[in-house]
């Protein structure tokens, strides 16, 4: 079974200690769930940089696109890594006849919060996993137009950024990333004794770019 030091740091010839205290919230006292997610950039040093920000958010292990795993937070630390969730329930066609009412406005960008909030007075499997009780997996991989597409001619820069955002694809997860993926949760999956149903591509439980981690596997 995979040891964890004292500080939440695992040991294993397969991880590399890439600690950043910056990222690290309150205590997490208990572990519900694992969230996959891509970085948005090309390199992990990238994603260091930004890690190394006082009160960066960031999650508990990145993945490179050689497989290489980093540890960035330690397991006994929250990070913020997840957004505001999406209602599990809805997603999942569980919810109750009053549920159903009451989510009618979320969609709404001034209820995302509010479905957040309402979400957050469950508890997981209810609910989605959340910054309060998950570990999370960064894989290095940046979204990037398809062949073809791109911004109407004469877009002003912030119509070039809403184009980009609506249209761009996360680049394909690699084998060696996807290997190193599958191991990892797998290993955390045992050591932390989290439930094999509550592993999560963050577009599924927050919103996000719906390619986002879509070609991870594990």
């Amino acid at each position: 079974m995979l040891h964890i030091d004292d500080q939440g740091m695992l040991v294993s010839a397969r991880v590399r200690p890439r600690r950043f205290p910056q990222i690290e919230r309150q205590p997490l006292s208990e572990v519900k769930g694992i969230i996959v997610h891509q970085t948005g950039a090309s390199s992990a040093q990238s994603s260091f940089n930004s890690y190394g920000n006082a009160n960066a958010n960031g999650a508990h292990f990145l993945i490179d696109k050689d497989g290489i795993i980093y540890q960035t937070a330690s397991i006994f630390k929250r990070t913020n890594h997840v957004g505001s969730l999406q209602a599990r329930c809805l997603a999942e066609y569980t919810c109750k006849p009053a549920e159903f009412k009451k989510s009618a406005k979320f969609p709404q960008a001034s209820e995302i919060s509010r479905m957040h909030a309402v979400e957050m007075l469950k508890s997981v499997p209810v609910r989605y996993p959340s910054n309060v009780d998950s570990i999370g997996i960064e894989i290095v991989g940046k979204p990037v137009l398809p062949p073809g597409k791109s911004a109407p001619e004469g877009a002003t820069p912030r119509q070039r950024e809403v184009y980009f955002n609506n249209n761009a694809v996360y680049e394909a997860v690699n084998a060696a990333q996807n290997g190193s993926l599958a191991w990892l949760v797998k290993e955390l999956i045992h050591a932390l004794r989290i439930s094999e149903t509550e592993v999560f591509r963050h577009p599924v439980v927050s919103r996000k770019n719906p390619s986002e981690a879509s070609t991870a596997s594990w």
